[in-house]
């Protein structure tokens, strides 16, 4: 076992290492994707923040309570920009042929999607911690979560970061082109804007509620924000759970089904 793990753990630190210093050499799309939740996070603190407030609260404007239930929300957001640089990067494998190389020599066949997959989560984290250090500068705190539930939120951050990473992988393998890949992981940055990421579900209109509701961002959102603001999380962490143990099944035999395919 231990003979056959070895080459599989030093080809895949390899094909990490090489996305890694991909992703070091071409940081624009990184920066790109980076700066999207963060523009987002400061209109709508400085710009929407107070009318925002307002109409949640129902009880006059409070910028700094909105600043708390916004910013769980937008590290959630930053999760799913990052990934569409993922769909990129594993198109442009694809489609310049250097899977196909990949797959004639002696390295271990799965270290390829690891090593994108890896490298992903990695740069996720890292784009979270970013943006949360942008959060904690206009005045988000966290003070009445425990030392378990910061855990808890670290572990749910990369537990998502990985799911949809997977996902991400999946629709690079499919896109005939990187353009290709970027439209079809919009959805990655299109769902947050419709969950409870900036207003409750049950301010929404009632017709469009099961639209917010019945997707993976919301409950992850609501999990994450019991547990950064140390309130009640209901059923949403189970749900939570059970959306990214879904996606990442879905998404590795997705990406692993295409990736065993004879070329053409």
């Amino acid at each position: 076992m231990s003979s056959s793990l070895s080459p599989a753990v030093r080809d895949s630190s390899t094909m990490l290492r090489r996305n890694l210093l991909h992703a070091r050499r071409y940081p624009s799309l990184t920066l790109n994707l980076l700066l999207t939740p963060i523009v987002l996070l400061l209109l709508f603190v400085y710009v929407f923040g107070d009318v925002m407030s307002a109409g949640i609260g129902g009880a006059g404007a409070d910028r700094s309570g909105y600043i708390a239930y916004l910013v769980p929300g937008i590290l959630l957001m930053t999760i799913g920009g990052t990934t569409v640089g993922t769909a990129v990067s594993v198109s442009n494998d694809m489609t310049e042929g250097i899977i196909a190389r990949f797959r004639t020599m002696a390295i271990h066949r799965g270290s390829v999607l690891i090593g994108h997959v890896i490298g992903s989560v990695v740069q996720s984290v890292t784009a979270v911690v970013l943006v949360a250090a942008v959060g904690v500068a206009i005045g988000f705190r966290s003070t009445d979560a425990t030392v378990l539930e910061w855990l808890a939120a670290l572990g749910l951050l990369s537990l998502f970061a990985l799911a949809l990473t997977w996902i991400a992988v999946g629709m690079g393998m499919v896109s005939p082109s990187a353009e290709a890949a970027s439209n079809n992981a919009l959805p990655l940055i299109f769902l947050p804007l419709i969950s409870s990421a900036f207003v409750p579900v049950n301010a929404m209109p009632g017709w469009f509620q099961p639209i917010a509701e019945y997707q993976p961002f919301t409950p992850a959102i609501e999990t994450l924000r019991g547990l950064l603001l140390g309130t009640e999380i209901g059923n949403n962490g189970w749900i939570a759970l059970a959306w990214c143990l879904g996606l990442t099944v879905l998404g590795y035999r997705w990406s692993k089904n295409v990736y065993d395919r004879d070329p053409k």
